[in-house]
């Protein structure tokens, strides 16, 4: 392994254990090494390298199990969030809105709601019909009120000759309108 800064600890846990293998290997059993100012036999140099690589294994298990773990509270997500809510509204409906009682399931007392003033009323009612008037839209009055015809109806048979042509119309059409307006 070179000195590259791009060192995965995967890769420095599995230098770890091919040194750790190394030095029983290669090294006459019983003697000794000098490593960073301390004099180690090669049990301890092994019984150190062989420590870093079971913590790299033991971080890849638990990170396994973490993944684990995620995936089935992710399952349970939907069904917990729903008993949950359903559970806070039978507390809030036996309960009502005593702040202690609520207060010993976590739960804060809802807020009364704030009538809104006069001229907030007049501001809503003239947004309501500037924005119904923009959009058009209509009652349900109206909408029944509406009707539409159909006069005719012609159905075009459509063959390969005819399919051609109009691909063609549309290029020249396209090539036409492609033309940006004069500015005056």
């Amino acid at each position: 392994m070179g000195t590259s800064k791009n060192v995965t600890k995967e890769t420095r846990a599995a230098l770890a254990a091919s040194l750790a293998a190394g030095v029983v290997k290669r090294f006459p059993a019983g003697s000794s090494l000098t490593v960073g100012g301390a004099t180690l036999t090669l049990t301890q140099i092994a019984t150190e390298l062989d420590g870093f690589s079971a913590l790299r294994a033991d971080v890849e298990t638990a990170r396994a199990t973490l993944q684990g773990k995620i995936a089935a509270e992710t399952a349970q997500a939907a069904t917990m969030n729903a008993f949950i809510s359903a559970l806070v509204k039978v507390v809030r409906g036996s309960f009502g809105n005593q702040p202690a009682v609520l207060a010993d399931f976590g739960l804060e007392p809802t807020k009364a709601r704030t009538p809104l003033t006069i001229e907030q009323k007049a501001a809503a009612a003239a947004k309501r019909a500037s924005t119904r008037a923009a959009r058009g839209t209509k009652g349900s009055s109206a909408k029944k009120a509406i009707k539409g015809n159909v006069t005719g109806v012609t159905v075009t048979p459509v063959t390969a000759d005819k399919a051609a042509q109009p691909a063609a119309a549309a290029s020249t059409a396209a090539s036409t309108t492609a033309t940006p307006p004069a500015h005056s």
